[in-house]
């Protein structure tokens, strides 16, 4: 096995849930009786496999060899000087894929392969988990099927394309908002009835227990570099560390490697679907968490220029660590995040997915406002690249023009 990633696990001291699945009152398992069994045979395969030596060396070679780990820590010299901190991005969108997902996926689908299963289903809004599920099944001989939204096969035509070009069966969801809690829902009602043959590779950190806590132990993989490739670099932990949250599995990747040092962990939402900004307790996707809803309990849709982070609930880890003042959260709009786009495109050479630019977003905000102070380090994940995104901020832009053709 390559040396270069055997040492990301070995020093990891993870935050485990109880026996029940929960961190604090988060997270559980509330599913149909015919999911019960199956969830049941996931817990039990991934805690035999994940303790197994050789189920390790494997997933962490293929990580080295196909995915491209270990990813760099990029200095970002000319935002830093503008913004008066230090500013290092965590390079997740240089992984085969180009984002974090296929940390997650190559991990499931070795679980799935180690089941007996042969078939995948899952969920995507960005279409980056899609393209990552996608790519590992084409890798490991498995029949895959991607739900998504409508609205978001639209948003996000490319990689549309790519999860077929691989082989994978799209399946757009027309139903409520056709957005990414409506692929969730009907990637569950379609596990329901395929569970002998099929494994539900779903893509953060979020659902029923044990997949909160599984897709988050595949993603420390993110975090535990980072800190060890950060104190190589720098010599200290970072003052601060920042990732966008969604469901939240790239956060939660980072925040493990994190989170038993000083740093100050700062989780970025979307400012329409902010559930922990502005969520209450409930239930929703086989988990309690902080979720975006009504009065009387109605899921309340959520909005964002970023179909990755267009989720109305939060993973239960997270609202776990807000409830204990581990981690906070801020929310960033569209406006904040479409010109943090343009700024590390422009000043730094490199397009982020606009999910990862909502971390960045607030990043600027707070170095201006003071809230970050000078010459603090700041640790952004840049959880994947813009490619996806950019024929949409085109069309943006050019609703935006002025008279000489300028954006």
């Amino acid at each position: 096995m390559s040396e270069d990633l055997s040492k990301y696990l070995e020093s990891y001291t993870p935050l485990l849930p109880d026996d029940k699945g929960k961190f604090g009152q988060f997270g559980g398992r509330f599913v149909p009786e015919s999911l019960v069994n199956a969830c049941e045979q996931l817990q039990i395969a991934f805690d035999k496999f994940w303790s197994d030596p050789e189920f390790r060396n494997e997933y962490l070679n293929l990580l080295h060899s196909y995915g491209g780990r270990p990813t760099p820590i990029t200095f970002c010299g000319n935002l830093s000087e503008l913004l008066g901190i230090k500013l290092y991005l965590k390079r997740e969108d240089l992984t085969h894929t180009g984002s974090h997902k296929i940390n997650n996926v190559v991990g499931q689908a070795l679980l799935a392969k180690r089941m007996g299963k042969t078939h995948l289903i899952a969920e995507t809004g960005a279409g980056q988990h899609g393209v990552a599920t996608a790519t590992a099944a084409a890798l490991f001989g498995l029949k895959c099927k991607v739900y998504m939204g409508q609205v978001d096969a639209k948003r996000q035509e490319l990689n549309v394309f790519r999860m077929k070009l691989l082989g994978s069966e799209v399946q757009e969801v027309i139903s409520g908002s056709m957005t990414l809690k409506d692929a969730v829902n009907e990637a569950m009602r379609e596990w329901v009835s395929r569970v002998d043959t099929t494994h539900y590779c779903l893509g953060s950190v979020m659902g029923p227990h044990p997949f909160p806590y599984m897709v988050r132990e595949f993603q420390s993989i993110l975090g535990n570099e980072a800190k060890i490739q950060f104190k190589e670099l720098t010599g200290d932990d970072p003052d601060y560390v920042v990732a966008c949250v969604g469901g939240g599995s790239n956060a939660a990747g980072t925040f493990a490697g994190f989170i038993n040092t000083d740093s100050k962990l700062v989780g970025v939402e979307a400012a329409g679907g902010a559930a922990l900004s502005y969520g209450r307790t409930g239930v929703v996707h086989g988990m309690t968490s902080k979720l975006l809803q009504d009065e009387t309990g109605q899921i309340n849709e959520a909005h964002s220029i970023s179909a990755g982070l267009d989720y109305p609930g939060v993973g239960p880890e997270h609202a776990y660590l807000q409830d204990i003042d581990r981690a906070s959260y801020v929310a960033a709009n569209d406006e904040e995040v479409l010109e943090a786009f343009l700024m590390l495109s422009r000043m730094e050479g490199i397009i982020p997915a606009l999910e990862s630019a909502h971390g960045l977003a607030w990043i600027i905000r707070a170095a201006k406002a003071g809230e970050i102070p000078k010459d603090k380090t700041v640790l952004l994940t840049l959880s994947g690249r813009g490619d996806k995104d950019v024929q949409q901020v085109l069309s943006i832009l050019q609703l935006r023009k002025d008279e000489k053709g300028n954006f």
